[in-house]
């Protein structure tokens, strides 16, 4: 009996190990005869749908492999021609975010978002809810820009240096915990212990790997822990040091390690309190990665998957551009902001906002004034602002110009200087602008100093450009270029076979309910399904059903759209739910519980904010109380 049990067991266990691979073959089997009993081009469109949509789910292939399934399925079944599906992977939305990228790829290459980051960290203080405030504002800021994942990586070294600084200053002197002090302390002494405790434990580490250390070797490292470590965003359970772009040699160490985060629950937090400050912190910058992302159109991938199904599936509408967006998005985003930030304080950090938010000298603590100290020299290190910084500055504020005042709607926008109307739209201005990011050399005119710090880089020659293709391809997410482009063939198909009007027909008995209680509905799913499935794959199976919905139950399709679109976003209870999530989970401060804990409120939050927004200030934007012309001419023409 014992014999057969275990026989089982492992078989159970050889099964569970070829999950992936049995969905993978099982799931095209099981549902075959969909489209060979029933050889319809809606059967086998829906046959098509349904497989992409489990592998995006499950996972069990990339998210990129798995949306090149239309490509080749479309014209096995004749839905689609192959010239007609490969048209559909790259649009007008793939230019947008290559130009985005070129800018990103210049403000991490010359430390733009570090010297941002430090800046609004000095001006809002080392207090504890101020601390948090201000690495929210300016995560947030870069989001809008950036990426949620990168912004996540490069912020988050940041915020570690702070806390790492107030757990060894806690540590040293515990006992001056609760002292405050009128003006900042010429404690040289602590200091010393301070850099000589950071100094054993970094010469430990490195020859606990088997390496070799040198006194020059483990000063340089001694040197590079104490700031250049917050230039690099740290992968979970792969983090190195150094400057990415080769300015300084490359000297492994880890960030976090599994056996510091243990002992560090365990014993290394000088108080609870200190513990919580890490976990309030920690949960904040991923929290406002995610809500900087809603602010622009380029801010996030599913905000661009919107974008470009919606302007495909309803060319007439022209209402969805950047200043509309923003202009709709970003009062949400300042709501979500204050109310998350005073969410996480009441969680962590209690309801005494004058002992956490005070910026009087006079309250601070001496741990306080050292952690203000350690953010004052890293940003010293950076020194002055060098060239290829203002030069990035400008093309950020020239391309965010030329966004909003290419079709403002209240007045002429530039591109009425053009004859011809319909040419030009965001992504031109972002690919002429990342292009000449190519050309410019990063070093200043008729000057023969380097702009970089190591003179030995071999690209520094007189004539380097800003960025390099090197530097672009490191952050092109490719496998999100795929990933939209499979959902734009998927609508696509969708158009085409006349599965999208059988769908909205399957939908009228929701016809009784008001336009909110869609909405409200629509966005209570999408924000649960996105906990367990990928942001972009769970918005690129909805939008198709919403909009079919929409136009069956003569709903602006707005209305039901973008709020989903928002909700989408609010995967913030698990590490699983988006990237940002794994990067704060594995630096060890936080638990499953207390992301759940504090994620399902940020989630109510998102959703109730993005309602108001829509059923308020939305309506006169997007003019929803009427169903459109261009929604009501689509819904005839794929009727017929």
């Amino acid at each position: 009996m014992r014999l057969e049990a275990a026989a089982r067991m492992d078989l159970f266990r050889k099964l569970w190990e070829a999950r992936k691979l049995i969905v993978v073959v099982f799931i095209p089997l099981s549902l075959l005869p969909l489209p060979l009993i029933h050889p319809t081009s809606e059967a086998s469109c829906a046959y098509v749908l349904i497989v992409t949509a489990i592998y995006w789910v499950s996972e069990a292939v990339p998210l990129g492999a798995a949306a090149l399934v239309p490509a080749f399925l479309y014209p096995l079944f004749g839905v689609l021609k192959s010239s007609e599906v490969a048209a559909e992977y790259c649009k007008d939305t793939t230019l947008l975010l290559m130009g985005v990228i070129c800018l990103a790829a210049s403000i991490e290459k010359w430390n733009l978002h570090k010297r941002i980051a430090l800046r609004m960290v000095m001006i809002a203080g080392a207090k504890p809810g101020m601390l948090v405030l201000g690495f929210m504002c300016c995560t947030v800021f870069l989001s809008m820009w950036l990426s949620n994942t990168s912004t996540t990586a490069m912020v988050m070294p940041i915020a570690e240096a702070v806390l790492q600084q107030l757990i060894c200053t806690g540590l040293a002197d515990s006992h001056d915990d609760s002292e405050t002090a009128e003006a900042p302390e010429d404690d040289a002494a602590v200091l010393d212990r301070k850099v000589n405790l950071e100094k054993n434990q970094l010469e430990l580490l490195y020859c606990s790997n088997g390496n070799s250390c040198t006194k020059q070797e483990l000063s340089t490292l001694s040197e590079m822990q104490s700031g250049e470590v917050n230039g690099v965003g740290p992968k979970p359970n792969v983090d190195f040091i150094g400057n990415r772009n080769g300015h300084l040699p490359q000297v492994e160490v880890e960030i976090p390690n599994v056996k510091r985060v243990k002992a560090r629950r365990d014993s290394q937090y000088p108080t609870k309190r200190d513990h919580m400050i890490c976990k309030c912190l920690s949960l904040s910058i991923t929290y406002a990665a995610t809500i900087g992302g809603l602010i622009t159109i380029t801010g996030t991938s599913t905000n661009l998957i919107f974008a470009e199904q919606f302007n495909t599936r309803y060319p007439e509408a022209k209402v969805i551009n950047f200043g509309t967006w923003f202009i709709f998005s970003f009062p949400i985003a300042l709501i979500m902001l204050v109310l998350t930030w005073l969410w996480l304080h009441f969680l962590f950090l209690g309801c005494n906002f004058r002992e956490t938010c005070s910026l009087s000298k006079k309250r601070k603590t001496r741990r306080e004034m050292l952690s203000e100290s350690r953010i004052h020299e890293e940003y010293a290190k950076l020194g002055p602002i060098s060239y290829p910084e203002v030069v990035t500055g400008v093309f950020f504020i020239l391309m965010t110009l030329l966004w909003f005042t290419r079709e403002p709607g209240f007045v002429p926008g530039w591109t009425s200087l053009f004859e011809k109307k319909g040419y030009r739209t965001d992504a031109t201005v972002s690919v002429l602008l990342g292009f000449l990011l190519f050309l410019i050399p990063a070093r200043r005119p008729f000057s023969s100093s380097s702009c970089r710090d190591a003179d030995d880089n071999s690209e520094s020659g007189p004539l380097a450009p800003m960025i390099t293709w090197k530097d672009f391809q490191r952050l092109m997410p490719w496998e999100i270029v795929i990933l939209v482009g499979g959902g734009y063939a998927l609508a696509a198909g969708c158009k085409v076979s006349g599965l999208s009007v059988w769908i909205g027909r399957q939908l009228e008995p929701m016809s009784g309910l008001p336009p909110w209680a869609v909405t409200l509905l629509a966005c209570l799913l999408v924000s649960t399904v996105t906990e367990f499935a990928s942001n972009p794959a769970t918005l690129t199976v909805f939008l198709p059903i919403l909009s079919a919905l929409s136009e069956t139950l003569h709903i602006n399709p707005l209305h039901t759209l973008i709020p989903c679109t928002m909700c989408v976003s609010f995967g913030v209870m698990l590490p699983v739910g988006n990237p940002p999530n794994a990067i704060v989970f594995s630096y060890g401060h936080v638990q499953i519980s207390d992301m759940v804990k504090a994620g399902f409120g940020v989630n109510l939050i998102g959703v109730a904010v993005v309602m108001l927004a829509i059923t308020t200030w939305g309506v006169p934007l997007f003019n929803l109380t009427e169903f459109p012309a261009w929604a009501a001419a689509r819904n005839m023409t794929g009727s017929l």
